[in-house]
């Protein structure tokens, strides 16, 4: 689940300017309106998750429809809801992704006696021995995924600087997309029958066609950083220093500005597309970004960082493992095992399936980006808020898979226009987005569902903006319940798209509107969440007076 908050480099830095030197409002954390919000918290929170776990509950009417779909747990002989697939295949393959890592970085920290230490080498053993993993994980379907990324490169040396370069590289990889779902990753059978031997060796994990979403969008970042930069050299920006290895670039930096176009080789290209850590679900780097910390790791990549974010993603780990012992939402909403359940309940399955969904690809992302954190890669953290902790439909983007979302603005967003057709641009990056994910049509229509949900909030800004109304007594709590209205469509969009589908939304929308109890409690939800956004809003005020940089997202 991703998207793109949709503002050019531009916006974002006078964004950032401006509202670094707003002035902020007294903390309201030790005033009565907040003691009465602690007390809603005390009380709702709570509830919330035994509402979950009752529905969970072995004694539950609906328990047969989903247990089914239950595993052998190890937390106090319970069940555990491993019914998600993706996770399901993180987690039972965990140990192996252990070693996995251990015996990459060890190995290619191993051979950097013999490469000397030198940035050719070490991109000459990293091509390789992401080669000899991708050859593991998919057999001799790596044979496929050399021919199509050889392709790509090539198109993007022939065409150059020309015009043809963008557009051929972005109807190609398009095109891989629609072929791959359209024909399963292809079958060497297919091909000519004496070729039917190679389909014996799949390899460890042979949907290969799945994890080449994340490929696509590296073979994008490389034709056109490529292409950039010969439209405009390294030697022609103000920071540059004809050699990459005494340049001290900054994050930003590191993206925009180009490198050497001798670092632009087949090579190179190799080990960036390939890249172990990084080559199943990112996080997302970009190919100038990749070069350039193999020149100057990143100041940021400390040994204390590390371990500190090591140790916390143990800790997500055992809380996921806790949840999935306890709420079995998921295996719920898999078997639609909600007919008669309450509005409330109906709610909290669609909730806590969320919530999941959010914590899964937390975990997936933050063992990816601590995988190339220990190889001493940096990459910016996908997940930067808690799913619970956002309010507003263009901010959300920002923090949930942040790479993703400024891959979408480089490549996708500012190529198209910008800010100037916003209103036109929107549509065609989360139409992409949706395909990206999958070829369905619940996709789709999440991702248009996105884009109509973004008008009133960007329609709203726009006519009771703070510049005008922000010292308003009022202005807070008309925020407040726009916000309300916010997060109330991004959940029924994110349930269509990636939880209960276009007919559980409906069940779920006729349960609470169709009935009196459905709409008191609907009421009830509402009250609720205008008190979480008011909390919100004080967490965002708070962040801005210690110049805390998620204020902005």
């Amino acid at each position: 689940m991703t998207g793109s908050s949709l503002p050019s480099s531009k916006d974002e830095k006078q964004n950032t300017k401006t509202q670094t030197n707003l002035t902020t409002n007294p903390p309201r954390w030790n005033t009565p309106e907040f003691y009465f919000y602690y007390l809603c918290f005390i009380i709702i929170v709570p509830y919330m998750f035994y509402i979950a776990h009752s529905v969970s509950k072995e004694t539950n009417p609906h328990y047969p429809e989903y247990a089914s779909r239950l595993s052998d747990g190890w937390i106090f002989g319970r069940k555990v809801d491993n019914s998600d697939a993706q996770y399901a295949h993180f987690r039972d393959n965990l140990p192996k992704l252990l070693l996995l890592s251990i015996l990459f970085v060890g190995f290619n920290r191993l051979m950097s006696v013999f490469t000397k230490g030198t940035v050719k080498g070490r991109l000459q053993l990293l091509s390789f021995t992401s080669l000899i993993v991708v050859v593991g994980l998919h057999g001799t379907s790596a044979i496929k995924i050399l021919i199509i990324i050889s392709t790509s490169y090539l198109i993007g040396r022939f065409t150059g600087g020309s015009k043809l370069n963008p557009i051929l590289s972005w109807a190609f990889n398009l095109g891989i997309l629609f072929l791959n779902e359209a024909h399963n990753g292809y079958t060497f059978t297919s091909i000519h029958s004496q070729l039917d031997w190679l389909d014996e060796y799949p390899g460890i994990s042979p949907r290969w066609h799945i994890l080449f979403n994340f490929v696509m969008l590296r073979l994008i970042s490389y034709n056109m950083d490529y292409y950039w930069q010969i439209k405009k050299p390294r030697l022609e920006y103000k920071k540059n220093d004809d050699d990459l290895t005494t340049v001290a670039l900054s994050d930003r930096d590191r993206i925009d500005i180009p490198c050497n176009s001798s670092d632009y080789n087949y090579i190179y290209f190799l080990a960036y597309v390939l890249y172990t850590p990084l080559y199943m679900c990112g996080p997302i780097l970009t190919y100038n970004d990749f070069i350039s910390q193999l020149y100057i790791p990143s100041p940021h990549v400390t040994r204390r960082f590390v371990t500190i974010y090591g140790l916390r993603l143990v800790g997500v780990i055992l809380v996921m493992e806790w949840t999935l012992h306890y709420i079995y939402v998921v295996a719920i909403s898999k078997e639609r095992a909600w007919d008669g359940d309450t509005p409330l309940e109906l709610s909290m399955i669609g909730y806590f399936n969320l919530v999941i969904i959010w914590m899964k690809l937390l975990i997936l992302w933050r063992f990816f980006r601590l995988w190339a954190l220990v190889d001493g890669i940096w990459t910016e953290e996908n997940m930067v808020r808690c799913m619970s902790n956002n309010f507003s439909a263009q901010r959300f983007w920002k923090s949930w898979h942040r790479t993703f979302n400024r891959w979408l603005i480089r490549y996708v967003y500012i190529p198209l226009g910008g800010a100037k057709y916003f209103m036109f641009n929107m549509w065609i990056v989360f139409t992409f987005v949706a395909l990206w994910h999958d070829i369905e049509l619940k996709l789709l229509a999440w991702g248009w569902l996105i884009c109509l949900f973004l008008l009133p909030e960007i329609i709203a800004s726009q006519l009771f903006s703070y510049k005008k109304f922000g010292h308003k007594w009022y202005y807070r709590f008309v925020c407040g319940i726009g916000a309300v209205g916010n997060i109330l469509m991004m959940m029924i969009a994110n349930l269509v798209g990636f939880c209960v589908g276009l007919d559980g939304m409906k069940d779920m929308l006729v349960q609470i509107f169709g009935t009196v109890d459905g709409l008191i409690y609907l009421f009830s939800v509402i009250c609720t969440l205008f008190v979480g956004v008011q909390v919100m809003f004080e967490i965002r005020e708070s962040e801005k007076r210690r110049g805390d940089k998620r204020y902005l997202m």
